[in-house]
């Protein structure tokens, strides 16, 4: 559970730095190269995430609505704040 705890705050900060930091500065100072470099690494955290998430919903047998409130969580900036507090509080 710990660990999972440190992805999904991991993947959620990268995410927020993809969006609030490196897409910014791809379109606003011409710096592609800052959304490659970050995307990338988001894109690996994405993956592992969603890895942990299926690992997760196995083993600590969670139902339908737990784990689409993990999968949403990645998708929407902040998520991975609900999904600390609402989702993995809950399965201590």
């Amino acid at each position: 559970m710990k660990n999972f705890r440190k992805l999904s705050w991991a993947e959620g900060i990268s995410f927020l730095v993809l969006v609030f930091i490196a897409m910014p500065l791809k379109y606003a100072m011409d710096m592609p190269e800052a959304v490659r470099i970050v995307g990338m690494l988001h894109g690996v955290l994405f993956v592992a995430y969603m890895g942990g998430v299926v690992w997760m919903r196995e083993t600590f047998k969670w139902d339908n609505p737990t784990t689409v409130k993990a999968v949403l969580g990645a998708f929407i900036p902040f998520g991975m704040i609900y999904v600390d507090r609402q989702v993995l509080h809950v399965n201590k």
